[in-house]
């Protein structure tokens, strides 16, 4: 029997078989992306450039001539920079002296990424990455297509890159249902960002990251001049206050309220930006997320692809029963500041609309598990020891400097044990026919999971004070591991982690290694 046809370009892409150029305003966005690039240094050329004997004329000649380089560079990147359609994969040609020519199979494209940001939406253009398994830079980057390109050749991938069929005889994949309608999974409202940017630390991470600039780019004495003479005029504003002691605390705690408020709104701010009209969606056994307000993401992988799953919850997000939902999928490196690829599912949700979507997604799994196999609780001191080593010689250190007010900082150590204490107590583990997950955390809880047939690898460790205490880890590696906290069944009894070595290498002997 001939094999199938591959489905018919859209009608927007450009005919297959011929080599094609990318939109012609492709040059700019190139441009503007390497000025992003060398802002600091022409700069600097400008204003440093002109002090001293030099002439002011070459001052402002060689960041002139730098700026003409690069938009040289970017036309040439646009000419050089060809593509074409074929029946089973995208070829993609760049390079201006070494010539480039990459084949990036559809079967083989674990991510496709569509961004907008305000100016590629005045465009009415858009920036396609095309991700595989465990590259750190995307396949291919197209800069740019039309946005109705961009989106035509999202759904050509989606299409032609399918799992094979199976043969006669097999049976079908369990849930799988051929559709042409993208099923709404879940949509945050405007309420669920504003929701989520209260309960975030975004605006208290950006502050922190501000004062570390400030602090690396302004010279010190201006710095520390800076911050003098604010502390004099700060000082001197209150006591013309007249408020006395019980007057500057109110200020203080005033101050104080009136900052955590600037940093609330500040990261309500940013969780809008980046998380307004957050939906996922499914489509032929593949998920897109769309989300942003200014910058536009629309980024998408097969469900088959997702390698491991993340859960986790703050404190706050736990006393009003929410939840995050994330993934692992082969697709890209670590995860970087810039980086969007489809890592949550669930920025944030209702714990049961969360345990609700991966029953949906993964409905061959027990989710949650009946039954967690608990840790037992010998050394459970060991996840406070580097606070047990570390207080003490801090304490002394400080004792030496400012006497007595530093032994408070001793107070800690009761409070470390109890948090060790609760965070083995709630450790623990599953493993089942289909998967094995482990939970832990305290303040910050989280479950971790993965289907044994994305499993690749199986590790044993054992630390000194593993030996120590008769214990050891067993560590599980999935393809494109990118979560907070490893899949690790960690403290085990030295003889239940041989075991379960044992056992899971005879099962993943067994198994077929599904990507």
């Amino acid at each position: 029997m001939p094999p199938p046809l591959p489905p018919p370009l859209p009608p927007s892409l450009p005919d297959g078989g011929d080599e094609h150029r990318l939109h012609p305003w492709s040059w700019l966005f190139v441009l503007l992306m390497q000025l992003r690039h060398y802002f600091l240094p022409l700069v600097a050329l400008l204003v440093f450039g002109q002090r001293g004997d030099r002439d002011p004329m070459w001052a402002q000649v060689i960041p002139l001539t730098a700026i003409a380089a690069l938009v040289l560079v970017s036309v040439l990147q646009y000419l050089s920079y060809r593509y074409r359609i074929g029946n089973d994969a995208i070829t993609v040609r760049s390079g201006l002296l070494a010539r480039n020519r990459r084949e990036i199979p559809f079967a083989r494209i674990h991510n496709v990424e569509v961004r907008q940001n305000p100016l590629h939406r005045l465009f009415g253009v858009a920036e396609l990455r095309l991700e595989s398994a465990g590259g750190v830079r995307p396949e291919a980057e197209m800069r740019v297509l039309r946005l109705d390109q961009a989106l035509a050749l999202e759904q050509l991938v989606r299409q032609r890159g399918q799992a094979p069929q199976p043969t006669p005889g097999d049976a079908p994949a369990a849930g799988v249902v051929p559709s042409d309608d993208e099923q709404v999974l879940l949509r945050l409202s405007s309420w669920d960002v504003l929701r989520m940017g209260l309960l975030s630390n975004r605006g208290w991470a950006l502050a922190i990251a501000a004062f570390g600039v400030l602090f690396q780019t302004v010279p010190r004495p201006v710095m520390d001049d800076a911050i003098q003479r604010g502390g004099r005029e700060a000082f001197g504003y209150a006591s013309h206050l007249h408020a006395g002691v019980t007057g500057g605390l109110v200020l203080l705690a005033a101050a104080l309220l009136l900052g955590w408020l600037l940093l609330r709104v500040l990261s309500v701010v940013l969780t809008l930006l980046r998380y307004h009209g957050f939906t996922l969606s499914e489509r032929e056994r593949r998920l897109t997320v769309s989300t942003g307000l200014l910058s536009r993401t629309r980024s998408s992988v097969a469900r088959r692809r997702i390698q491991a799953w993340t859960l986790g919850e703050s404190t706050l997000q736990r006393w009003f029963g929410l939840r995050q939902l994330r993934i692992d999928s082969a697709a890209g490196g670590p995860s970087r500041d810039d980086d969007r690829a489809l890592r949550e599912l669930a920025p944030l949700a209702g714990a049961s609309a969360c345990d609700g979507l991966v029953r949906h997604l993964l409905p061959q799994l027990q989710w949650p598990p009946q039954q967690w196999q608990p840790i037992p609780q010998r050394g459970w001191w060991r996840l406070s020891l580097s606070t047990l080593l570390v207080v003490p010689l801090l304490t002394a250190a400080l004792y030496w400097r400012w006497g007595l007010p530093a032994l408070a900082l001793l107070a800690w150590l009761p409070v470390s044990l109890l948090i060790a204490h609760r965070q083995m107590a709630r450790m623990g583990w599953h493993l089942d026919g289909q998967f094995v997950a482990v939970r832990g955390g305290w303040w910050k809880r989280w479950w971790r999971w993965a289907e044994l047939d994305k499993v690749q690898g199986l590790r044993l460790q054992r630390s000194p004070l593993d030996k120590l205490l008769g214990t050891a880890s067993l560590q599980l590696d999935t393809a494109g591991a990118h979560g907070d906290v490893a899949l690790a069944l960690r403290y085990l009894p030295q003889a239940r982690a041989h075991a379960l070595m044992e056992e899971l290498a005879t099962a993943l002997a067994r198994r077929k290694l599904r990507w």
